[in-house]
């Protein structure tokens, strides 16, 4: 599978299987079997996703060496800062069953538990997730939902830069501004839901487009955040989707497509603000 390199030369697969609201327990199992089976080396989890057991457990009964499959988890909303970090990541070992992960993640940068101190909270989990990263606890770390001004923040007392921001970027609403911002510090954008969490594939563009590549809407809009040069993380529990979603290698959409599609309008929703989420 083709790979990215991260800014400390550690490679991350481009198609990762995205587990948000795959339920714990066969479910998540099942689906993580299949996927792992059907190819996927990435694995994207988090423990606000309540399902690490199970994801951690497919990883292990699949019978693949460990280090051939990159695994992503997130810190809590509930964990942020230094002791809770420490606390938190260990957990989350535990219930994946595995003795480091790939990437560790600050799942969102302001969430209502560390609202009024956010930005010393995160200084306090970055420097624990700095500690894991030198122990070899975890091979990467980096963020997710940070806009620049919560990077900006976070770089006035981090000794390591983020090496991933994992963002909502689907065809309609790309962020250009902060990917941009994100690749200038050397940054990989992974992007989550990449289909728009399935609203994209009703698209009358989308579904024209696939149908003179000769591929699924699905397809079309994963091969599209792919040329813009992110990691894609789709999510489906259904095995036939699971596989198709990683046949993406052998066809590429043309420079008038690619127009196209930056230039349609967002039909998904907003992007959530993070100092403004609910949780």
């Amino acid at each position: 599978m083709n790979s990215l390199l991260l800014n400390n030369q550690v490679a991350i697969p481009v198609i990762g299987y995205g587990t948000w609201q795959i339920a714990d327990g066969r479910e998540a199992y099942e689906s993580v079997r299949y996927a792992l089976e059907t190819g996927y080396r990435h694995i994207d989890t988090a423990a606000a996703y309540r399902n690490e057991i199970s994801v951690g457990k497919a990883i292990h009964d699949s019978g693949i060496a460990r280090s051939e499959i990159f695994l992503t988890t997130k810190l809590h909303n509930d964990d942020h800062g230094y002791e809770e970090t420490r606390k938190a990541f260990l957990a989350s070992l535990s219930d994946l069953g595995t003795e480091y992960v790939d990437l560790y993640l600050i799942h969102w940068p302001n969430p209502i538990a560390s609202r009024e101190n956010w930005k010393v909270a995160n200084s306090g989990s970055w420097k624990a997730m700095e500690e894991f990263y030198e122990q070899g606890l975890v091979r990467a770390i980096g963020i997710s939902n940070f806009c620049e001004r919560h990077i900006d923040a976070l770089l006035e007392t981090a000794g390591i830069t983020p090496m991933v921001n994992q963002i909502r970027l689907f065809a309609g609403e790309q962020q250009s501004s902060l990917v941009a911002y994100c690749h200038s510090l050397g940054m990989v954008t992974e992007a989550y839901s990449p289909l728009g969490t399935g609203a994209l594939l009703t698209s009358p563009l989308i579904q024209e487009i696939a149908s003179e590549v000769k591929r699924s809407a699905a397809q079309v809009c994963l091969r599209y955040n792919l040329q813009k040069g992110h990691v894609i993380l789709p999510k489906s529990v259904t095995p036939s989707s699971i596989k198709q979603n990683l046949e993406l290698f052998d066809f590429t959409l043309n420079e008038n497509q690619m127009k196209s599609l930056d230039e349609m309008p967002n039909i998904c929703g907003p992007t959530r603000n993070p100092d403004e989420a609910p949780f």
